[in-house]
């Protein structure tokens, strides 16, 4: 039985450098709905969603648009606005997601580790000399999907790392880089599902690791123990909570070789393709792509009033 008749709207692509991850995402969440029975129709998003969203009279949205708009609050607030339901975390809790800095400082916050961080804005005079040691992470402040990310291992390196990082936003966070396993949780409504380790054959899992084929091998459980992985779930699931999200996220960790994990980020809307992380850690859970679709939007019908 379906659970709901409202047409449902899938909102993909937008104008972030994730368009083309986010149409895949999309596409396939558009199929699952279709055959699921379900009234749908697929929005590509651009300017005038509002009128689209009107012409088509979308009752729920399901959002699978990556990067900014979808993921930055900008989307939810204009549903909001519409009095429109749909998937996935608020405006505030998107919003605090997609910015590093504010993430990272209400981490810190709940006691919840993530490695050392300076932030540095475009326009300083001040040289770059962070108070930990190489190598370090560069990255854009607010984008998605490793977009502009760098690994600096010497000075010779970090102002094109930089220069890469501003090409995407008027900041960057240099991050202590810590070597160890990279381990992605998957949460869905406030429990973890599990986990998947990743290990990639370049030199970190970059855009071309996470979206060319064999580059990247996927273990499902992480090949770490069990108390590692429980303190490692745990944590992803206190991040998702400190940020206030709903519905299916995925927590990006690195857990040292001390078995210690820091939280790297939270995704408020992962890649949805059937062989994209979420979906592979909510399958081992014994959720099947199309089930796990019925339960992000069941969240939205459930907990369309009071969101964060």
């Amino acid at each position: 039985m379906r659970l709901t008749d409202k047409k449902i709207g899938v909102l993909m692509g937008g104008i972030s450098a994730e368009r083309e991850v986010s149409l895949r995402s999309g596409n396939a969440v558009f199929k699952a709905l279709k055959n699921l029975g379900y009234n749908t129709i697929a929005v590509d998003v651009s300017s005038d969603v509002c009128e689209k969203l009107k012409k088509e009279s979308i009752g729920i949205a399901f959002l699978v648009l990556h990067g900014g708009w979808g993921e930055d609050g900008a989307i939810q607030g204009l549903l909001e606005v519409m009095g429109i339901p749909y998937t996935g975390s608020g405006v505030l809790s998107s919003s605090l997601a997609m910015n590093k800095e504010a993430s990272k400082k209400i981490f810190l916050y709940h006691n919840i580790p993530v490695p050392p961080f300076e932030i540095v804005h475009r326009f300083t005079d001040s040289p770059i000399h962070p108070s930990f040691e190489m190598p370090w992470v560069v990255k854009p402040v607010c984008e998605g999907s490793s977009v502009g990310v760098s690994i600096v291992r010497n000075k010779e390196q970090l102002k094109s790392s930089v220069e890469k990082g501003f090409l995407c936003g008027g900041e960057i966070i240099i991050e202590k880089y810590i070597e160890g396993k990279e381990v992605q949780i998957g949460i869905l409504n406030d429990k973890a599902l599990g986990g998947v380790e990743v290990r990639t054959s370049l030199e970190f899992y970059s855009y071309e690791a996470k979206y060319t084929p064999g580059l990247t091998e996927y273990t499902l459980p992480p090949e770490i123990d069990e108390k590692t992985y429980g303190k490692a779930k745990d944590i992803a699931l206190s991040a998702h909570k400190a940020l206030g999200c709903r519905g299916a996220t995925r927590i990006d960790l690195i857990i040292d070789n001390a078995a210690d994990p820091y939280v790297l980020e939270v995704n408020t809307i992962p890649g949805m393709t059937e062989t994209s992380l979420l979906p592979k850690i909510a399958k081992k859970a014994g959720l099947d792509f199309p089930a796990l679709i019925e339960e992000m939007l069941r969240e939205a019908i459930e907990k369309k009033n009071g969101r964060t």
